[in-house]
């Protein structure tokens, strides 16, 4: 091999040596670049795990409940044009969260659920999460708070000046909530009644709560309200709509119609007692002993039925009616905890439950002092223990006074208290004849069938 041809030779090697060493220096870069996309890869698998076990999560999380009366509110505030003239952009939120903020704790105050804020609108809802036979009410009084809260807001800034004003729009109807949220659960709501109160609003006037025929119907004894004109709604016709003035003087702090008095918080605790009597049954059928065949649900119904009917014949207010309801609802709820001593153990109750549905201090008080007169022997201080007592054994002077007087057996006996029926008929006899009604309505709806019971059951004494 001659020199040149050695000298090209090397020449090709030293190419293939510098080519091979950019392919590998090339490979290692591939790899590098490959493990980095593996990693990536990885990376991005465990994202879409996470996303699609998030994603069933609320799918799990998320339901939905129908409520078959729900008041919707929609309010939405105006002033923009206006404020942008005095106020700049940082004084205009500040304000309208300032708005927003006090509306949502209304909102709180009546158990009204917020749904949602959208710009300067606000949507809340009464009746969700927890049903009530109140919350047309409710959202009512809340609308009227509201318009009361703004005026008194702008009169403080600008004196006589208004920038801010409000439209409200209110309905009342079944709707569809979806409730999301592990910690806190959210709502949103669906459905035909929405749809009304939102295009209620829209044709409201500034100042004005403009509410449908369904929400006039069920808040009239309550609100001043003057027909307003019909709202066209497809598929149902013309909607009938009302205009709120306030709240009736009759029910006002000094006539005003702008806050409620003591004899509307009377007259809304009457219609709440449905939503009170609902909850209290249900515990009572399902928490009372089973061998309670006589102090059981349908007594306490039949005494509470009795005290209205007794009460207003006796000419009782509308405030005594309510105290009487109650306490002839919770004069058993302590056969819960204890038999013997129960009406101490229904006052503890009545003091743990009430302070939540607005009742006060003395209210309170007094229906305790009507439970513990229900205590045998009867010893009545007042009119209204009279009542609960007579109420209480008005089974005396009814025509089922023998399988109701069994059933009373029945339960005694269970529990060892008594175990002959000759023994409880002759114990009947003299409970009976020793027994007197205080009121003159129970003297004259009574007392001549209960004599006759004593006749009866000493008939069947003797046959024994």
């Amino acid at each position: 091999m001659n020199l040149k041809s050695r000298d090209q030779l090397i020449k090709q090697i030293a190419n293939l040596l510098r080519q091979n060493k950019e392919l590998t220096e090339k490979y290692s870069k591939l790899e590098r670049e490959r493990d980095a996309l593996l990693i990536e890869n990885e990376r991005f698998k465990g994202l879409l795990e996470k996303h699609k076990l998030s994603t069933a999560r609320t799918i799990e999380e998320e339901r939905s409940i129908r409520f078959n009366m729900v008041t919707v509110l929609f309010a939405d505030i105006h002033g923009f044009s206006k404020l942008f003239e005095s106020l700049d952009s940082t004084g205009v939120m500040d304000e309208l969260d300032e708005i927003l903020f006090e509306f949502d704790s209304i909102a709180t105050k009546y158990h009204i659920e917020k749904i949602k804020t959208i710009g300067d609108s606000f949507m809340c809802a009464g009746g969700i999460p927890e049903k009530n036979i109140t919350n047309p009410v409710d959202v009512v009084l809340a609308a009227i708070e509201m318009r009361n809260y703004l005026d008194a807001y702008e009169y403080s800034k600008r004196g006589k000046d208004r920038i801010w004003e409000l439209k409200i729009g209110v309905h009342t109807g079944p709707v569809t909530a979806t409730i999301s949220g592990r910690k806190k659960s959210s709502y949103d709501i669906k459905g035909e009644t929405v749809n009304i109160a939102s295009r209620i609003e829209a044709v409201s006037r500034k100042g004005e709560i403009l509410i449908s025929a369904m929400t006039f119907e069920l808040v009239k004894e309550f609100f001043g309200c003057d027909y307003y004109g019909k709202l066209p709604v497809k598929y149902t016709g013309d909607l009938p709509v009302y205009h709120v003035e306030g709240i009736l003087p009759g029910f006002s702090i000094g006539g005003a119609g702008l806050a409620p008095g003591e004899s509307f918080w009377t007259k809304y605790k009457l219609i709440q007692f449905t939503d009170i009597q609902e909850i209290i049954l249900d515990k009572l059928e399902k928490e009372l002993p089973s061998f309670l065949y006589y102090h059981n649900v349908k007594h306490t119904v039949d005494v509470v039925t009795e005290v209205e009917l007794i009460g207003w014949a006796e000419g009782c207010s509308e405030e005594e009616i309510l105290l009487l309801k109650t306490a002839g609802l919770f004069h058993d709820l302590g056969f819960t905890i204890e038999f013997d001593e129960h009406e101490y153990h229904s006052t503890v109750l009545a003091r743990q439950m009430l302070p939540s549905f607005g009742y006060n201090y003395d209210q309170i008080e007094r229906i305790c002092g009507i439970i513990m007169a229900t205590k045998l022997p009867p010893k009545p201080c007042n009119l209204l223990e009279e009542i609960i007592c007579d109420s209480d054994l008005d089974y005396l002077g009814r025509s089922d006074f023998i399988p109701v007087s069994n059933s009373l057996f029945e339960e005694l006996r269970s529990q060892n208290k008594i175990t002959s029926i000759n023994d409880w008929n002759k114990m009947q006899v003299k409970f009976i004849a020793g027994h007197q009604y205080f009121t003159a309505t129970a003297r004259s709806l009574r007392e001549v069938n209960k004599q006759s019971q004593i006749s009866r059951i000493s008939s069947l004494i003797e046959k024994e």
